[in-house]
């Protein structure tokens, strides 16, 4: 795998993919960061609506040559004012932002640059997919640094660091806010 953003597809995730997903959420990379239960209960209740468009959110199987590998969250944070007013209390957030999250779910693909060319690839995808999206910005717990030099790797810039509320209780309330604007032209 090169990690070229060109060999990457997208799928939106659905119900057939939620045993997959578990799996993804029980190895120790995605349970750590991600701090999700990973029951069928639990998998129906957390992305069952997004599947079924009644969340403004969607999430995605990143798709590697040809093999489900991960998945990728986007939403626009104005779709959720309280987490945009808590993020505004970190960095300033235009009207037009949106944000992303991701995990691996392939343990053999970490640290691989894969993580970096996912992450690129899904941006050129919203770039082309929501042209109203003027950037988009990405807070990560500053603890998990291999998530906020994915970012960096695939163009997005620090710029802020703050207290947000973690994921994971047992994490420190600092995070990295990182960014990335839509080219012109």
């Amino acid at each position: 795998m090169s990690g070229a953003t060109s060999d990457w597809t997208f799928r939106r995730l659905d119900r057939a993919d939620f045993p997959l997903l578990g799996r993804w959420l029980a190895t120790p990379a995605m349970e750590r960061w991600w701090h999700h239960e990973w029951t069928p209960e639990a998998l129906e209740r957390d992305f069952g609506p997004t599947a079924d468009g009644l969340e403004p959110a969607e999430d995605f199987v990143a798709v590697r040559d040809g093999a489900p590998v991960g998945i990728v969250q986007r939403y626009l944070l104005r779709d959720y004012p309280e987490y945009l007013a808590e993020l505004r209390s970190v960095v300033a957030v235009p009207d037009g932002a949106a944000s992303i999250d991701y995990g691996l779910g392939v343990p053999s693909l970490l640290g691989r640059g894969e993580g970096p060319a996912m992450i690129a690839a899904f941006v050129e995808r919203t770039w082309a997919a929501l042209p109203e999206v003027t950037e988009l910005v990405v807070p990560v717990v500053a603890a998990n640094v291999a998530s906020w030099r994915a970012l960096e790797k695939a163009g997005f810039e620090r710029v802020a660091s703050g207290r947000l509320e973690p994921d994971n209780p047992v994490d420190d309330p600092l995070h990295h806010v990182l960014r990335r604007h839509r080219p012109s032209g």
